[in-house]
């Protein structure tokens, strides 16, 4: 009981946070330009007699640039939303009124856990929901296997929330932030090196991509989301900036998910034991 308590008041204080309410602002920005270009592009396409199929293909390519940003978004809004809900409180001492009350500590930061792990899951949804009703209504297409593909981005915000929470036990608030950005931007670092020797045919390269996913999975997840929410044609012909060669097994997701609960397993641990 105490964990769902602690996650309504956790989820109540991040609807109250100016960073949360910036980052609907960007999405709802995102939107309206995202939009606005669609338009602008379907309406080019029908004064020039485009061909059908490479209209569509373009759209599809337009809905997965979208997914992209949205991404990025929910990644920066994943960390910066959430680092100081741990490493702040234990500086300021504010979480001392709550350690002191009849709930355990793992009950308290698994809580705290669960409400951002809401306010993730409706911010993926809303936006997803959103670059799908944009192009659907001008263009007529969908991102594929969206179900698929909102999954392992939600994943993926999920991954980062645990590790920012496992570092906000170690660390200050600004540590954390960087040390989790850090880790995310070696693991996007790593995807791109992947994919380069997958292009060029270069093992080596290729396995610095695969050492880097084992040190951050999230970029893998969102390359394995790409890949199935692309359209068939555009992953058998590379037509799109987002198609992936090196393609992240269902072993890396499965790896991801127990590193997301090693992660979760370490914050709860030191938290813990730790000095309040």
């Amino acid at each position: 009981m105490g964990v769902w308590i602690i996650a309504g008041v956790t989820f109540r204080e991040a609807a109250r946070k100016k960073m949360l309410w910036m980052a609907l602002a960007a999405g709802g920005a995102f939107l309206i330009l995202f939009a606005t270009g669609l338009h602008f592009q379907a309406k080019d396409f029908a004064t020039h007699g485009m061909s059908p199929v490479l209209g569509r293909e373009i759209s599809f390519a337009m809905v997965t640039m979208g997914l992209y940003v949205v991404d990025l978004l929910a990644v920066l809004m994943t960390i910066l939303t959430s680092i100081d809900t741990l490493s702040g409180e234990i500086a300021s001492g504010t979480v001392q009124a709550i350690a002191t009350k009849p709930i355990p500590r793992w009950q308290l930061l698994l809580g705290k856990w669960f409400g951002f792990c809401a306010m993730l899951t409706a911010y993926i949804a809303i936006m997803v929901g959103g670059v799908n009703a944009v192009t659907y209504s001008m263009a007529g297409v969908t991102a594929r296997h969206l179900a698929r593909g909102l999954s392992l981005m939600w994943m993926e915000s999920i991954v980062l929330l645990s590790v920012t929470f496992a570092f906000a036990t170690y660390f200050s608030a600004l540590t954390t932030g960087v040390l989790t950005l850090g880790l995310h931007g070696l693991a996007f670092l790593g995807g791109w090196i992947e994919q380069f020797g997958a292009i060029t045919q270069t093992s080596r390269a290729v396995d610095v991509g695969v050492v880097a996913s084992i040190l951050m999975p999230s970029e893998a997840l969102w390359r394995r989301a790409a890949f199935e929410m692309q359209s068939p044609l555009a992953s058998a012909m590379h037509l799109s900036p987002f198609t992936t060669l090196s393609v992240p097994s269902l072993a890396m997701i499965f790896y991801a998910l127990v590193y997301l609960a090693i992660a979760l397993v370490i914050a709860i641990r030191r938290f813990s034991q730790r000095d309040l």
